[in-house]
């Protein structure tokens, strides 16, 4: 038995949940922020059979994507000792996933 933690940025996380319902994958949804960009995102957490891990993987992969966008970051103005904000490109999406052992599982 294995548990899979996937965090999915919320543009993404409907469609992966969707599908991993539809493809018979039991799954708990947590709302979360990331601590980077202050923005939403989605923590699926998915009990399921050693065999059945790399499906739930490929499901997740082809579900959430890489994107740009554009944050507004705090920038030091060397010559007027103030603040001033700068608009920065980072990548977001795609997902984070951890997989452990699950030495024992009960559902009651």
């Amino acid at each position: 038995m294995k548990l899979i933690t996937a965090i999915v940025n919320d543009q993404d996380g409907l469609k992966v949940l969707d599908a991993l319902n539809k493809e018979g994958f039991s799954v708990t949804k947590l709302a979360t922020t990331g601590s980077f960009l202050k923005v939403g995102n989605m923590t699926l957490i998915i009990g399921t059979e050693d065999e059945l891990v790399q499906k739930a993987i490929d499901i997740i992969k082809e579900k959430c994507h890489r994107r740009k966008q554009v944050v507004i970051t705090p920038a030091i103005l060397e010559t007027a000792g103030g603040f001033m904000t700068k608009p920065t490109e980072v990548d977001v999406g795609g997902a984070t996933i951890f997989v452990q052992d699950i030495e024992r599982f009960e559902k009651i």
